[in-house]
């Protein structure tokens, strides 16, 4: 147990200062690159700043957590600990056991955050900050397809969850049956709530004998059940940036239209299974990683060690990016690799667990 709290103390402290390093890094380089460009106001570049900071985390930590498992080891290695704790019994299993309670403990916890959205749409907020001044843009000419309609927003405010300009054409046989007309909405209640509105219906036989074209007007119609605005915002203007609940909300209301969900589940993939390659990139890299400094020259391991670890990573990253572009199915680019993973650090785990 002191050995365990030994080590995790020292994963720890080398986590967070490579974590902070690496974040800021990243922040300080934008805000250099991008600072002339934000508004005046320094409450929004403070904002800018944490929804920056928020983005940079999303996509380091996994990282830091790797990269902090390999500055711990050379740190046990160096001060001639490991060598210490090897003589007094312990075995490389007890030695790993820290690293992947720590680092799975740190990962659960990351996949919490994308419950929040301003942790996990912290990009999108950023962006939306450098070039509209604010975090949250109105969406225009939003057109999509909801059920026998199509649906036309011109403007959608989705803080104020409101719309302006809409268009609603309902379709029958691949015949245009009537088109609703309005100047607003509102959500409300798992609702899009239209207080005034024109119907134009066109007759059912177009000759010199029909009615003509009748227009009504309706008062408090309720249309779009469930489409919420955020789930309008991000799947209908190809976002990936999903929280956990829009994600599933979004994948339940398009399966019922037989919409293709696979960015959705792509961006399921990315919170729920690919943050899980850095328990088991720490596997395998731990136990190639020497108990001695006289064995192998520790510069050139290390060297070695975070080349590998960021060839992985980028890897994994081009194969999301695929992902969320359709390019390759979700399966393929985010599940496979961390299966591959897994396989090899269950084998590397065997292998030397059977040996001590």
């Amino acid at each position: 147990m002191l050995a365990f709290k030994y080590i995790a103390y020292y994963y720890l402290k080398y986590f967070f200062i490579i974590l902070i390093a690496l974040v800021g890094f990243l922040v300080g380089f934008d805000y250099m690159q991008f600072g002339a460009d934000l508004s005046d106001s320094a409450n929004l570049t403070l904002i800018y700043l944490v929804y920056k900071s928020f983005y940079a985390i999303d996509m380091l930590l996994p990282l830091s957590l790797v990269f902090a498992m390999i500055s711990t080891k050379i740190f046990l290695i160096r001060s001639n600990a490991l060598v210490s704790l090897f003589s007094l019994g312990y075995t490389r299993i007890d030695v790993l056991r820290p690293f992947l309670v720590v680092s799975t403990s740190i990962i659960i916890i990351f996949i919490l955050l994308h419950s929040i959205a301003s942790f996990s749409r912290a990009y999108e907020f950023s962006d939306n900050i450098k070039k509209h001044s604010q975090y949250l843009s109105p969406t225009r000419d939003l057109f999509f397809i909801y059920k026998d309609k199509y649906v036309y927003f011109s403007k959608m405010l989705p803080l104020q969850e409101k719309a302006e300009g809409i268009r609603v054409f309902t379709i029958n046989k691949h015949s245009l049956i009537e088109v609703l007309v309005a100047s607003s909405a509102e959500y409300r209640n798992g609702f899009w709530i239209i207080k005034d509105a024109n119907v134009i219906t066109k007759p059912k036989s177009i000759d010199f004998d029909s009615t003509g074209i009748q227009v009504t007007e309706m008062n408090d119609l309720k249309v779009l059940k469930g489409f919420r605005p955020k789930i309008l915002d991000q799947v209908y203007e190809g976002k990936v940036n999903f929280t956990i609940m829009d994600a599933i909300d979004a994948i339940i209301l398009l399966d019922e239209q037989n919409i293709d969900t696979s960015n959705i589940r792509a961006a399921l993939y990315k919170i729920f299974i690919y943050p899980f390659f850095v328990p088991f990139l720490v596997v395998i890299i731990f136990f190639f990683v020497p108990i001695s400094a006289r064995s192998i020259n520790i510069s050139m391991f290390s060297l070695g060690a975070i080349i590998s670890t960021l060839m992985v990573w980028g890897i994994l990253f081009m194969l999301i990016e695929l992902s969320n572009n359709k390019t390759i199915p979700s399966e393929i680019g985010v599940i496979t690799p961390i299966i591959i993973l897994f396989l090899i650090a269950v084998r590397q785990w065997k292998k030397y667990s059977s040996s001590t």
